[in-house]
């Protein structure tokens, strides 16, 4: 597969990272050179310096004959026009871009007949979405929804005092008889583990575990200690994410934002409902005393800004907040803070990197979400054909030849969450949900579930 990426900042670049491990022919265009270059000494990748929405650049990148196009710069403006030549002038068949404004998403502008993006990706939805399941599910260090949100793909950190720490798996059916789940993988100090029956969960383990939405809190109260619901929220920053959490949330919770810019604060407090809007800088200890931070269940640190979202959540949790959430741009940030203070970093470049992903999956993949940075990734699949033409379908997952790291959570049939022991068999049109912690093997995984011929 042939991909041109437009844009070389922290989601191009880390879209390239991801790609070349999967023997893409990648193409990275953007007009500064030295991060070009940077890009060019770390990955086996061709770089192009220039304005990624001009058609003699796109020619030089080899548009003619490309297979997608993946607009990712800082301009919603350059990659909308970018997509629009592509499908004007070169035909490209796929064209993805990054949107960032809602104001594009609400007049149903994009169509082949005016501007023709086939996917697009806004990672402030998508970073909205995942912090109101963080939020919605107290404990849990991510969340993913599978099968319009049916199945659900939760990591947790395992507590001292969970009823299955230090016991091996197999009595996991015990523990919760009326309830089935899986685990799909163990990171223990950041080293995968795959499940297996006699394996045994230590506290500190990260665990990431598959199960029907609706059993998701039974299961998390087995492997550490039940946490109280959520009920008062502080939001730092009312930008776009901050105004997205606070309208989504504030009509289940007690939900205040803290703003600098007054003009910000007049705005905010004329789209919202319910939320007290508080106009004043969120690192500032008065201030966060006189809104009885040592009260609030979770504080999320959303502004633009890296530092100040880090240093905001470091002293909301040095008051007394129960658990802070910042929002990290920069990379490096993430590995900094990691076992700090704050209990969860999230990232918009791997939030963002999912979405991109699903749509160049080979096979039929319906969904992606990358984990831990990048290094695995849970992905929900259709099964096509029969069994003689497919190489899923009609056999039971224990004769289904997984690569290594792989292995199947879920398998949801209709309205049916089936969760995947080795009897199940797996039929037509099933979506199959799995969970891999080596990526250099996903191209394995992509051929199982390629489409037979017959099915076109």
């Amino acid at each position: 597969m042939k991909i041109i990426i437009l844009g070389a900042g922290e989601v191009g670049g880390n879209l390239a990272q991801n790609l070349t491990k999967e023997a893409s022919d990648i193409t990275v265009v953007d007009h500064d050179a030295d991060r070009l270059r940077e890009l060019q000494d770390r990955f086996d990748i061709r770089t192009i310096r220039g304005m990624g929405s001009h058609p003699d650049v796109l020619r030089q990148a080899g548009a003619e004959d490309a297979d997608m196009l993946i607009a990712v710069t800082n301009s919603d403006e350059v990659n909308m026009v970018a997509c629009q030549v592509a499908y004007s002038v070169f035909h490209t068949p796929t064209k993805i871009a990054r949107i960032r404004s809602t104001t594009y998403l609400e007049y149903g502008i994009f169509r082949n007949e005016a501007m023709p993006v086939d996917f697009l990706v806004n990672p402030e939805q998508i970073v909205t979405h995942d912090i109101c399941r963080l939020i919605d599910n107290p404990g849990a260090l991510q969340v993913m929804d599978f099968a319009d949100g049916q199945v659900q793909l939760v990591g947790i950190k395992a507590h001292y005092g969970g009823p299955l720490i230090d016991q091996e798996l197999r009595y996991l059916r015990q523990h919760m008889p009326t309830v089935d789940t899986r685990v799909a993988a163990i990171f223990r100090k950041n080293r995968p583990i795959i499940p297996q029956g006699d394996t045994v969960i230590e506290a500190e383990d990260e665990v990431f575990f598959i199960a029907a939405a609706g059993d998701i809190q039974a299961v998390m109260s087995e492997m550490r200690r039940t946490e109280r619901p959520n009920r008062r929220l502080i939001i730092a920053g009312g930008g776009h994410i901050g105004l997205g959490l606070a309208r989504a949330l504030e009509h289940r919770y007690g939900v205040r934002v803290i703003e600098r810019s007054r003009q910000r604060c007049y705005e905010l407090s004329e789209s919202l409902d319910r939320a007290i809007v508080l106009a004043g800088d969120a690192s500032d200890r008065e201030l966060l005393l006189e809104e009885n931070i040592e009260e609030t269940d979770v504080f999320c640190a959303v502004t633009n800004d890296d530092e100040a979202n880090i240093m905001s959540a470091m002293l909301a949790k040095s008051l007394g907040a129960r658990k802070v959430i910042a929002l990290i741009n920069n990379p490096a940030y993430v590995d900094l803070i990691e076992g700090s203070n704050i209990d969860i970093a999230i990232s918009p470049q791997q939030a963002t990197l999912g979405s991109i992903l699903t749509h160049i999956r080979r096979g039929d993949v319906v969904k992606v979400h990358s984990l831990r940075r990048g290094a695995a990734e849970a992905i929900e699949a259709i099964a096509h054909g029969d069994r003689r033409s497919s190489k899923v379908v009609g056999r039971k997952i224990e004769e289904i030849d997984l690569p290594p790291g792989a292995n199947i959570g879920a398998i949801v049939r209709g309205r049916d969450v089936i969760i995947a022991h080795d009897d199940v068999v797996v039929e037509p049109d099933d979506h199959v949900i799995l969970f891999l912690v080596d990526k250099s093997r996903i191209s394995e995984v992509e051929k199982l579930f390629q489409a037979p011929f017959t099915f076109f």
